[in-house]
This record gives structure tokens, C-alpha cells and sequence, in this order.
């Protein structure tokens, strides 16, 4: 029997179960978007030696005053080099990342430096002790901890990682996820369309969501509504995925055998049905296959409303199984342009919508041309989700909460 559940408890019940799956060892290279299993411990200091932060000349602090001082000028130090060694009214020329020389506190930038041509320098002005140095350990000291498990490598963790010499590192593996669609009106691949027939454009959307959620996506095609098909392909899926996620079949008409084929595969026990209070994404059927209770995302049919149940659902799932900490995306608050009304249903609405940026960095909202849970194309044109509880819906001008599905068309 379906149960109409608020999202939170919901997604509280597919998560009951997900943990990290097990670590691996890889090459930093190897690394990107996986998450850490152990923390990161340096074994060495960024910087390991004291280096001039810019090009300019290395000076002992005490020989400089407000009033200005000529120095002699006795070598000069390049990025790569041994460093020289300085004395009293002494100064050397250094670049950016060259050693600071023996006796030397301070670097006086070139800007402020004037060159006399009898070999001295003149400092107009009084150099601060430790100005324009880096010093040992200032990034990263030698056995801090540089990175937490739970972190998610990017690249400037790859380079962190490059800089303190890491040849390992140790992360979840990244889940396998299949993908699979459901229906005799589906047509894939370009074929030709037949009577009554549609294009799948789920899977493919799918698919591309997956590999965007920290996993491997398995594309396991379209299958008809033939329930003993349905079941094959699914008991060769869960036992050699992570978890799977199938558009279609997942309400309850006539040809909607999704529930009933999970349960001939794990029992009734662990397969249930949910009319969810949220909309788009009404109808979900999730399941828990085998000794490993591998989950088994069932969405709803109608593109936008399998994307928005993706993203509530499976995509939190997918994420702890990656070894995320946090699993949901960020609400965020933004000012509607436009009014955004709605009936009240019991239900909380995801409405398409586009945001923008101002000048201060307030987020802007504007509702999509087309909200039907079959107009993928005005979810195709949206950034972001604006969430509406039940009631009314908000006017122009008013606070709302906002899910943002891409910062790059801010």
C-alpha cells in the first residue's frame, strides 16, 4: 500500500542503511572526485624553508630606519639556488621562492628599492622583521593533519597532495550505480519512432546525473513491461551494483510492475511503495536487495519528476555510499522576482526555476516557462529548485528558500 511520507523521513529511510563502501588505495592522479577514508598527515612543512615572497632585496631588518639607508648590494639569490649569506649593511638581490640568504629577516620589495650603480641600494623606508618572508610551515607544518576523511579530492587537493609528496592516498571506493529505463513506449538510440512510441530521455539524463554524484554509472538499457525481463536484468543488477536506479514503473497502474518484481526478488519486507509530499516526484518505490540490501531507486516515469526524485532521493544515498558527510544540497535564501503561486495539497513544491546574482551577491529567482512534470526542457533551461511549502505559494519581493542545481549560470 502506498504512504503518503514527508521528504525528510523518507530520505531518512533510504539512508537507514547506506555506509562508505570500502577503501582503496590510489595514486593521487587517480583520485579526483573520490572521497578520503583516512585522513591526510603531512610528513613534511609547506614551506620547508624560509623564501622570499617577492622580488626585491634581502635585508636585515635592524639596518633599515624611516629616514632610509644605503646598502651594498653583495649577490643575488634565484628561485632554485643556495641561498648567500648577509652581513651588517648588507643587502642581496632575491626573486620570488628564492632561499632567504644566511643573517636576512626581511625583504624590501623592488618597488621601494632604488639601485645607486656604485653597487649599493637605497631603502627609502623601515622594513619590518619577517616582511615578505615565507616562513617554514607557515601553509602546512610537518604532522598536522592536512586533509579529514570525508573529503572530497579536487584539484587543488591534488596539488596540496603534489606539494607534500603524497604518492597514496586512501578513499572510498566510488559506487557503481546502474541505470535503468522501463516501458513498452520507450525507444532508445536514435530508432525510429513507432506508433504511440517516445524517445527515452530519462536514462541518458540519468546516467549523466550518476557520474555527476561521485560514481560509476552502468547503463542497463531499457526493458519493456514484461515483468520476467524486468526481473532478470534487475537480480543480474544487484548483485553486481552498488545500487540501482530505474525510471518508470514506479506508480500504480496496470503496467507498473516495478514493486511487485522487487518483491519476488527480496520479499515484501524489504520493498515499499511511497506516494511522496512532494511535487514533482509523487510516486517512489525503493527496495533493499540481498545480504548487501542493495538499494533499488524505483522513480517516477515523467522526466522532470525522475530528475527532482534523483536529486531528493537517490542522490543523498549515492553520496554516503561515496563517503560523503553532508549528502544533501544546501537550501539557500534568494529574493522571487516574480510571484510564484500555488494551490495547497498537503504536498511541498520544487518549482524550475532560473536564479541570478546581484551586485551584492543576492540571489534572484524567476519561475521556468513550463512546469509540467513532462517539460524537461524548462528544467533543462533552470539553475535552480525554488521550494514552496503547502499554502499559497510567494509574491514578488518575498524570501524563498532555493536550491541551487548550478553555480556556473549565476
Amino acid at each position: 500500500m502506498s504512504e503518503l511520507i514527508e521528504l525528510d523521513e523518507l530520505r531518512a529511510t533510504v539512508l537507514a542503511r547506506r555506509t562508505p563502501l570500502p577503501a582503496i588505495t590510489l595514486a593521487p592522479r587517480d583520485a579526483l572526485g573520490f572521497v578520503l577514508a583516512s585522513p591526510v598527515m603531512a610528513t613534511e612543512s609547506i614551506p620547508s624553508f624560509a623564501n622570499s615572497a617577492m622580488d626585491g632585496y634581502a635585508v636585515r631588518a635592524l639596518d633599515t630606519s624611516p629616514e632610509g639607508v644605503r646598502l651594498a648590494v653583495v649577490g643575488s639569490t634565484m628561485a632554485g639556488e643556495s641561498p648567500g649569506k648577509l652581513g651588517a649593511g648588507e643587502a642581496i638581490r632575491i626573486m620570488t621562492g628564492a632561499p632567504m640568504p644566511f643573517g636576512a629577516d626581511a625583504v624590501c620589495i623592488q618597488e621601494e628599492a632604488t639601485e645607486d650603480g656604485a653597487g649599493g641600494v637605497e631603502i627609502p623606508v623601515a622594513i619590518a622583521l619577517g616582511r615578505n618572508v615565507r616562513f617554514p610551515g607557515e601553509d602546512i607544518s610537518a604532522g598536522s593533519q592536512v586533509f579529514a576523511a570525508g573529503t572530497e579530492l579536487g584539484a587543488a587537493h591534488l596539488g596540496v597532495l603534489a606539494a607534500i609528496g603524497e604518492r597514496t592516498v586512501v578513499v572510498h571506493r566510488q559506487p557503481v550505480v546502474g541505470v535503468l529505463s522501463t516501458g513498452d513506449e520507450l525507444v532508445g538510440d536514435g530508432a525510429p519512432l513507432g506508433e504511440g512510441k517516445i524517445r527515452d530521455a530519462n536514462r541518458p539524463a540519468l546516467l549523466a546525473l550518476v557520474d555527476g554524484s561521485g560514481a560509476r554509472a552502468v547503463d542497463l538499457g531499457i526493458v519493456g513491461d514484461d515483468s520476467s525481463e524486468l526481473l532478470a536484468v534487475l537480480e543480474r543488477a544487484t548483485a553486481s551494483c552498488d545500487a540501482v536506479v530505474v525510471s518508470g514503473g514506479a506508480s500504480n497502474g496496470d503496467r507498473d510492475p516495478l514493486a511487485s518484481v522487487l518483491e519476488k526478488l527480496a520479499g515484501s519486507s524489504q520493498v515499499r511503495s511511497f506516494h511522496a509530499a512532494i511535487r514533482p516526484a509523487k510516486p517512489f518505490v525503493f527496495g533493499e536487495i540481498g545480504e548487501r540490501f542493495t538499494p533499488v531507486f524505483g522513480l517516477p516515469g515523467n522526466p522532470v519528476s525522475a530528475l527532482v526524485a534523483f536529486e531528493l532521493l537517490a542522490k543523498p544515498a549515492i553520496r554516503r555510499l561515496a563517503g560523503h558527510r553532508g549528502v544533501a544540497r544546501p537550501t539557500l535564501r534568494g529574493i522571487a522576482d516574480a510571484e510564484f503561486l500555488r494551490r495547497q495539497d498537503g504536498k511541498v513544491h520544487y518549482v524550475r526555476a532560473t536564479a541570478v546574482a546581484d551586485r551584492e551577491g543576492v540571489l534572484h529567482v524567476r519561475p521556468a516557462q513550463g512546469q509540467g512534470a513532462h517539460m524537461l526542457l524548462a528544467l533543462a533551461n533552470s539553475n535552480a529548485l525554488v521550494v514552496l511549502e503547502d499554502g499559497a505559494g510567494v509574491l514578488a519581493g518575498d524570501a524563498v528558500n532555493v536550491l541551487l542545481l548550478s553555480l556556473d549560470a549565476l
